[in-house]
């Protein structure tokens, strides 16, 4: 199954423009606000995220982050976990001290007690290694073809993600990615989507021909739509949606309001061929946070104990 129809969401406690993360993260943007009206922002964008998806028929859990330590990126928890559809739950290691705190085995315990868990592969350890691969931000998985795609990037390790690949039994597929000045793109999820029937790309970030090629080649070969972005889009956080499954068995499309917007009628009509699309105002958690919905949501995969 490619989508999920549970997810988790953490609400943030103390959001506020993280310093350690802005210098291999392009889509950090400061503010005039102050750090309170920040997180303020943050909390109400928040909720209103939550109730959306909710009120589409999404089972969203929510978990509150803790007040301290502080932890600027909290509300992205796609980054240090992931929970596969054979009961694996994976911990990651992260790039920045700071969002290492993230990683909570309180959540994880409390997980277990509603969802079947086989195995737990922690990651974690190597980041003493400076060795890091930051969850569905780093890898963007096909669930279906056993397929995860991955930008390099200071955040990504080749070594580990291919490790981590044999260990899911997924085939790795790996590439570069570069923004218009040529540097990295921090995470493969801003500038690609995996959904049932369809991408969501933006190919101009893949300079080197061969390995573009060998990503239009294989979403041929999975019968995917290709929906190809600009960069303009793409810094509009285009890429970073995520597929979802309702209650009544509908797909749905989870995405910023900025992303949205900047979708043609072409693009949107490619998309609303396969499932309905959902605009979700995020602003604040965009701009100072640099993440998107997609970095928002962690995918429950796992089977429910009841």
């Amino acid at each position: 199954m490619q989508c999920a129809s549970t997810i988790f969401l953490i609400r943030p406690a103390s959001f506020i423009y993280n310093n350690e993360t802005a210098g291999s993260n392009a889509f950090q943007n400061k503010t005039g606000l102050t750090d309170v009206d920040a997180n303020r922002k943050a909390a109400e964008e928040f909720q209103a995220f939550a109730d959306k998806l909710k009120s589409k028929g999404v089972n969203v859990l929510v978990f509150d982050d803790t007040a301290h330590p502080q932890k600027p990126d909290a509300v992205f928890p796609n980054n240090w976990v992931s929970l596969h559809a054979d009961g694996t739950v994976v911990l990651y290691p992260l790039f920045a001290p700071n969002r290492r705190l993230e990683r909570r085995h309180d959540i994880v315990e409390a997980l277990k007690k509603k969802f079947k868990v086989s195995r737990v592969i922690d990651l974690s350890k190597h980041e003493k290694e400076t060795k890091f691969l930051e969850g569905t931000g780093s890898i963007v998985f096909d669930h279906v073809n056993k397929i995860a795609y991955a930008c390099l990037s200071p955040r990504t390790h080749k070594e580990l993600f291919i490790q981590l690949c044999e260990q899911l039994s997924y085939q790795p597929i790996y590439f570069y990615a570069h923004d218009p000045s040529g540097k990295e793109i921090y995470h493969t999820n801003v500038m690609m989507c995996v959904a049932e029937k369809f991408v969501v790309i933006c190919l101009d970030s893949i300079a080197d021909k061969v390995e573009r090629k060998m990503m239009v080649r294989s979403f041929a070969q999975t019968e995917h739509e290709v929906i190809d972005i600009s960069f303009g889009q793409m810094n509009r956080f285009t890429g970073n949606m995520l597929a979802l499954q309702t209650n009544d068995n509908k797909n749905i499309l989870a995405l910023s309001q900025s992303s949205f917007d900047s979708l043609s009628g072409t693009q949107k009509q490619q998309i609303e061929k396969y499932c309905e699309l959902v605009p979700l105002s995020i602003p604040t958690i965009e701009t100072i946070g640099g993440g998107s919905a997609r970095c928002m949501i962690a995918e429950v995969f796992l089977t429910s104990v009841f």
